[in-house]
């Protein structure tokens, strides 16, 4: 049965679905500007015609068109150093580089990640960097268990002893290969940030949400590393690892701040509107860089909006947010998302959005449901989440077989990377759509993570608009609909 321990994996895709931060220069590469940058590579099976390289921080955004044999090439004169991002069909990864470096990629899409080699000068830092980042990701797998089987003491000396082993294998790397200090930075941050993240998640898993108190119990010394932390590391701020640590520090700060301010035997509520006020509060006063601050705050604020159901509170959760933020962009695309969400209210209509399905016929979801539907959303580009996905409402639909079960893809490149994946798998074709718009459909129903399940009756009339299929109590959720007659089964 899939437990709460794959809910947790949410927290790790929300992320990654919306970590496309800005990245910078830094320190002695900077010295070496003025000279020309090679990037270029090439894509086996791609989902597009191109691949875009950018940089927010230095308003950099360059599309690099595939030729006939899906390779591409870009020279850079007077290249800013720093970590760029490069985005292909929808999947995001990062790459150093400084001037002269001559950087060629090689990936095929089915394994984005693990495919990835770097070649030519430039390329033993960047294959380093990813090789530290699968390793974080392997690592993630696991946390949830290893948080949950392991005593404070223990799991402090587990994370310390790995994070100490990590640091033996990079200094080993670089007696024997040279890279700058620039890039050394880069890579020592992905290993010490991704281990420190776990320290900050561990009381989440370990206590519990209903036991956080607890986190006073930890033992002394449990987060010295915190001396270390830079709030404001302008080269990391597109880096994952750093931004996985920044959301859930912010999280953990603000629980010691919930306790100060509650009883002692008070119920801790990661939803409550005072709890979020204070992780925007601590934000506020402890980041100065703009993009950093920017994006905390309007990620933090998007979290709450999504699950609040109160409306004053949403008013003012923003009247605070306003109030720190810089970012008209952020603004503008957090209003359209309460206007998304105020269509979305029980009771409501799900809006007219087309679907396609396996043989290329086009419905209105209102079209295809006939009783009361559980939809949910997938990404060819997220492998784990869409197995699991579909393995949990294959559990479902053996606890409720009279429920309707409807799965959209996402994804908006050609569609035979739709087709082969539901094919490989032997997902239901029957159940199978994707969107014909999805940009338009993922704004209008708010999907902006892929955990987000809309449950609507009969008539396609909005029951429930935000439920997650993998939190522990999801099945005691659904029944109680049902005995409410929320939800009409026959």
């Amino acid at each position: 049965m899939i437990t709460e321990k794959l809910h947790f994996r949410f927290l790790r895709f929300a992320l990654l679905s919306v970590t496309l931060f800005s990245m910078v220069g830094c320190s002695d590469a900077s010295k070496a500007k003025g000279s020309s940058t090679f990037f270029g590579g090439e894509i086996i099976n791609p989902k597009g015609e191109d691949v875009i390289l950018y940089n927010r921080r230095i308003k950099l955004s360059d599309t690099l068109k595939l030729d006939s044999n899906n390779r591409f090439s870009h020279k850079i004169e007077n290249l800013e150093p720093g970590v760029y991002t490069f985005w292909h069909g929808g999947e995001i990864q990062f790459v150093i580089l400084e001037p002269n470096d001559s950087v060629m990629i090689r990936l095929n899409t089915y394994e984005f990640d693990k495919s990835l080699v770097f070649t030519g000068n430039g390329a033993k830092k960047n294959n380093y960097l990813i090789k530290t980042f699968l390793n974080n990701e392997d690592k993630s797998r696991n946390l949830v268990k290893y948080s949950q089987n392991k005593a404070p003491e223990d799991f402090e000396t587990y994370i310390d002893d790995r994070h100490e082993k990590e640091l033996n294998e990079f200094e080993a790397f670089k007696e024997k290969n040279s890279i700058s200090n620039f890039a050394s930075s880069v890579i020592k941050a992905n290993i010490d940030y991704h281990n420190y993240a776990d320290k900050e998640i561990y009381p989440f898993a370990y206590f519990g949400e209903n036991k956080m108190v607890h986190l006073k119990d930890l033992p002394e010394g449990f987060y010295d590393f915190r001396k270390n932390i830079d709030y404001n590391a302008s080269h990391l701020s597109d880096i994952f690892a750093y931004n996985r640590y920044l959301f859930f520090h912010f999280d953990n700060l603000a629980v010691t701040d919930y306790y100060q301010n509650n009883t002692f035997h008070s119920k801790f509520n990661r939803h409550q509107l005072s709890y979020n006020k204070t992780k925007l509060n601590l934000v506020d006063s402890l980041v100065t860089d703009e993009i950093i601050k920017n994006n905390l705050l309007k990620y933090k604020t998007r979290e709450f909006i999504n699950h609040s159901k109160n409306q004053d509170e949403v008013n003012e959760i923003m009247a605070s947010y306003l109030a720190k933020t810089t970012s008209e962009e952020d603004i503008k695309y957090l209003n359209g998302l309460i206007a998304s969400l105020n269509n979305l209210q029980p009771g409501k209509g799900l809006p007219d959005l087309i679907v396609i399905d396996v043989e290329d016929k086009e419905y209105t979801i209102a079209e295809i449901v006939d009783k009361p539907t559980l939809i949910y959303f997938w990404s060819t580009n997220k492998k784990e989440h869409y197995k699991n996905s579909h393995y949990r409402v294959k559990e479902l639909q053996t606890e409720f077989p009279k429920m309707g079960f409807m799965s959209i893809n996402i994804n908006d490149n050609p569609d035979k990377f739709w087709k082969e994946t539901i094919n490989k798998y032997n997902f239901n074709l029957g159940n199978e759509y994707r969107f014909k718009n999805p940009k338009e459909a993922l704004k209008t129903l708010a999907v902006n993570y892929l955990y987000k399940v809309i449950i609507v009756d009969n008539k396609a009339n909005i029951v429930n608009p935000n439920v997650n299929i993998f939190s522990e109590d999801f099945e005691t959720l659904l029944k109680d609909m049902i005995q409410k007659k929320e939800l009409v089964l026959k």
